[in-house]
């Protein structure tokens, strides 16, 4: 039970309130004293004035006023004369002398503490105003063993009054934190447990209902958390499923591309100077088709290939890509164009940055097209100590919100209606794959740029590899 949230909470309260208690003892111990030596004032004050009204009064009377008072004899000062009214043997002589009269409240405490803390019964005069204007001073002399006493039993039953509302108190106080508190938090364990056994169940998630604004604010966090665990989860199943659909596709469709491939052979014969010119391409096109086919299933397992890097002149990537995307737009108003170094060689897989390139500006065409009016493509290149660098930018309408968002996440950052999203997926995977970055550097009304950026040293592949 201690190690509860509840018990501990029962046990702290139990504390602090009997600390609130013993801070309060002190005072209450003196004012105790105070009230006690008054009363003693007062009821000398009253067997003086029996005295008084008839002077007869004989020695045993005498004593017993002042057993009464509890003093050992009384002095009242009337009329600026100061008179013995009742007397007795003292026993030893006066240790101290105590005026209420112009008492503070410090020293208060402190005679208090110090009359607490002295066991030794001692004789002290204690001098004080008497009551109803009953004369201008009276002092008695009395014994501090029975006060002592007093105090002693009064601050042994403020503490254990103390005890009992501490018990309480907190008793109460560990009964409301169950039922406020420990409740709610456990019905919040149990929604993540039971979430825990099945996180692919969207009605497992928690539906915030606490009162409590922290709590409820909790179980808000909680439920954003485990509606996007549970989004990513089935994403992740939908990402396997396709894997595996697109893996038996590209089986089939490999070995049609390879019987295709064939044919190719025997076009490149021909004499037709059209097909001689167009021949190449096409082969160059099945051919990357069928590569694409056999890396699928690595891809669907959210994996590339490691880029096999060679010395590739970017010139004839580019103009590859161009020619391809050309006859993909046909009669459509696309104007393409290219500043590219004829001499200028990149070290990297040549078939990867081509699959990059082929994405960046077919999104670029289809966001065009889209518009209905007519646009233009440019890729240009350049190169500095460090770094190679290629720009794809177009004047289309620039990536919709969500698209911007949600960029490089395959299936969410689709910039086309339709559109996957897996194009930019497949080429960030790819150009960090050669230790590089693919950036958005602009997108708005007048178009949208990429910029890839490859570096030359290969210190940066293990890194973008991890």
């Amino acid at each position: 039970m201690l190690n509860s949230l509840s018990g501990r909470f029962l046990v702290l309260t139990t504390v602090f309130v009997m600390l609130a208690e013993v801070m309060i003892f002190v005072p209450s111990v003196a004012r105790f004293r105070e009230d006690y030596l008054l009363l003693r004032l007062e009821r000398a004050q009253i067997a003086s004035l029996a005295l008084l009204a008839d002077e007869l009064i004989d020695a045993e009377l005498e004593r017993e006023l002042l057993d009464n008072a509890g003093v050992f004899n009384v002095v009242l000062r009337r009329d600026e004369v100061r008179q013995l009214v009742l007397s007795s043997p003292i026993p030893e002589d006066i240790s101290a002398t105590f005026d209420m009269r112009d008492a503070t409240p410090l020293t208060l405490l402190h005679d208090a503490m110090r009359r607490l803390l002295d066991p030794t019964d001692r004789i002290i005069r204690v001098m004080g105003s008497p009551v109803q204007d009953g004369g201008l001073l009276i002092e008695v002399t009395m014994e501090t063993g029975p006060l002592r006493a007093a105090m002693i039993d009064y601050g042994l039953r403020i503490l254990a009054l103390s005890a009992v509302i501490s018990v309480i108190t907190a008793l109460l106080l560990f009964l409301a934190v169950r039922a406020i508190l420990v409740k709610p938090i456990k019905g919040v364990i149990a929604a993540m447990q039971a979430y825990a056994d099945a996180p692919e169940d969207a009605r497992r998630i928690i539906i915030p209902q606490a009162g409590i604004r922290e709590l409820r604010e909790a179980e808000q966090a909680l439920a954003s958390m485990q509606t996007q665990l549970t989004g990513a989860l089935k994403q992740k199943d939908r990402l396997a499923g396709l894997g595996a659909a697109v893996s038996k596709i590209s089986h089939d469709l490999r070995n049609m591309l390879t019987s295709a491939q064939l044919f190719t052979d025997r076009i490149e014969g021909s004499d037709d100077p059209l097909v001689k010119r167009l021949a190449p391409k096409l082969v160059n096109s099945i051919t990357r088709a069928v590569n694409l086919c056999e890396t699928v299933l690595v891809f669907g397992r959210v994996e590339e290939p490691p880029p096999a890097l060679n010395r590739v002149n970017l010139a004839a990537i580019v103009s590859d890509v161009i020619d391809s995307e050309r006859l993909a737009a046909g009669e459509h108003d696309i104007s393409f164009a290219e500043d590219i170094p004829y001499s200028m060689t990149l070290r990297a897989d040549g078939e990867q940055l081509y699959r990059v390139l082929a994405n960046l500006v077919r999104n670029a065409r289809q966001a065009i097209l889209a518009t209905g009016k007519p646009g233009e493509i440019c890729i240009t290149a350049g190169e500095d100590e460090e770094t190679w660098w290629i720009h794809v930018a177009d004047t289309g309408p620039g990536l919709p919100a969500r698209a911007r968002e949600h960029l490089f996440q395959p299936f969410q950052g689709g910039a086309t209606k339709g559109g996957s999203g897996l194009g930019l997926a497949i080429s960030a995977d790819l150009v960090r794959g050669h230790g590089g970055r693919l950036e958005l550097r602009r997108t708005d009304e007048t178009g949208t740029e990429f910029v890839i950026s490859l570096p030359k040293t290969s210190m940066a592949l293990p890194a973008a590899a991890e």
